[in-house]
């Protein structure tokens, strides 16, 4: 998730008493603040500085604010202004609004009205940080989501067509299936493209600053909470909210998640104020839910809440088809990024790397071809590559085998320590590979492994 720096704020005004009280509130909110007394040394600093906020008083000597203003958006269109007025000079800290300021702040007025402007920004500065993140990444999923697979195309379709609509969306597969690359496309291809989508992984969080991300906090909700904190939910205002591994939280947490996404509101933490939010949800889990819902970690009606349109895709084992578009894909990709001048993959890695199982699935094939690209010395990625990047290192006997053979003995081993490690147990070995029990059974099979009795 994009994290927002500090803001940078510049207050300019011709008071020291004023200069100083805005920096103390500004600064115990937890804002970077600058002060100066005239808007010639503002011009003189912004040349020098970054700012996202200026802060200027209407009346001053010299430069006023009003002409600050406008030299201000001369020089940088993104800097915010907010102008600072009396009661006398109110109309023209409106004409201000009307030459770009966002707007004005009566002297005389609760700081805390000022803040809640300061807030409107932060969160504005938020949302076109995530939207340019976004569209930096359009390429990306464009191209892992093109499929000669007609399984996972018709998963496409519906996708698209999930999109038009406003329902809430539940993604479902193993770890690594690009659950958040899909939401991305429903989110890209839907009316909300043009604001934020916000992800937020369930499973990274305790319950408490699980809530805390979703809902943010008024200042002083909790010990070391100095300023307000807007949460995941309203950064998604008009957008996109993604719940990632949404099978990992709390039930305590899933009641409020279903109040939530029923009345469209929330409210920050240590404040009572109802917030209305616009937002489109999507979900994703990699766990079984209705099982989760036999055993009492998941609610049913938060379940049917969340997917009204279900969308399960398949492992990338299933779409073989796709894998040597996605091997060229990461390949041209890893390799510009690294600037390593590599000009092919071999035959026989090829083979390789288009025949094996991929428990992990897309992340796994990246990850591998990223150590292949890493690793390579040469202007080729050849077979003693794959040897040194994927576990032959200690199995000396698997180079003088086939591909075919060595990924066949390769894969035996790997599940039959997987096995050893846990015990024996199928769940959390399972989980471990990032299959299901019931793929971990035919892997069985397969091979002809044995369970052993637990020590």
């Amino acid at each position: 998730m994009l994290t927002v720096e500090k803001m940078r704020i510049l207050v300019v005004d011709d008071e020291s008493g004023f200069q100083r009280v805005m920096r103390k509130i500004l600064e115990k909110a937890d804002f970077h603040v600058e002060c100066v007394d005239n808007g010639k040394a503002a011009l003189n600093l912004l040349k020098k500085k970054s700012f996202d906020l200026v802060l200027s008083d209407l009346i001053m000597d010299g430069i006023d604010g009003i002409k600050l203003l406008k030299e201000i958006k001369s020089l940088n269109k993104d800097i915010y202004v907010i102008i600072i007025t009396g009661y006398g000079t109110i109309e023209n800290a409106v004409e201000a609004m009307k030459l770009g300021a966002f707007s004005y702040f009566v002297k005389s007025h609760d700081p805390e009205a000022l803040l809640l402007e300061i807030d409107k920004i932060r969160r504005m500065i938020f949302l076109e940080k995530e939207n340019s993140l976004l569209k930096k990444q359009d390429n990306q999923i464009e191209a892992l989501l093109k499929s000669k697979n007609p399984v996972f195309s018709e998963v496409l379709e519906i996708a698209k067509l999930a999109a038009e609509s406003n329902s809430n969306i539940l993604i479902t597969g193993e770890s690594g299936v690009g659950k958040e690359i899909l939401a991305k496309y429903i989110h890209s291809v839907s009316p909300r493209k043009d604001n934020s989508f916000v992800a937020v992984n369930c499973h990274s969080f305790s319950d408490s600053l699980l809530e805390s991300e979703l809902y943010g906090h008024e200042k002083g909700a909790f010990t070391g909470s100095i300023g307000r904190r807007i949460g995941r939910f309203e950064a998604a205002n008009k957008g996109t909210l993604f719940l990632d591994e949404i099978g990992d939280m709390s039930l305590d947490t899933q009641v409020k998640i279903l109040r939530n996404i029923e009345n469209k509101s929330i409210e920050r933490i240590g404040s009572n104020m109802q917030l209305k939010i616009d937002f489109r949800l999507i979900s994703a889990t990699n766990k079984d839910l209705m099982k989760s819902i036999r055993e009492g970690k998941f609610r049913e009606d938060l379940y049917y809440r969340i997917s009204t349109i279900n969308i399960e895709i398949p492992p990338l084992r299933d779409r073989r088809e796709d894998i040597p578009d996605l091997v060229d894909y990461w390949f041209k990709k890893i390799k510009d990024n690294l600037k390593k001048d590599i000009s092919h993959i071999d035959d026989e890695v090829l083979e390789y790397l288009y025949s094996y199982d991929y428990p992990g699935n897309i992340r796994e094939l990246r990850n591998i071809i990223e150590r292949l690209v890493v690793l390579c010395r040469n202007s080729n990625i050849s077979s003693n590559d794959i040897t040194k990047v994927h576990g032959f290192d200690s199995q000396p006997n698997l180079l003088n085998m086939s591909l075919k053979d060595a990924r066949y003995a390769f894969e035996k081993e790997f599940i039959e320590n997987a096995l050893k490690k846990n015990r024996y147990n199928i769940k959390k070995t399972s989980e471990i590979l990032g299959i299901s029990k019931r793929q971990l059974f035919n892997k069985l099979s397969q091979y002809n492994l044995r369970l052993r009795d637990r020590s």
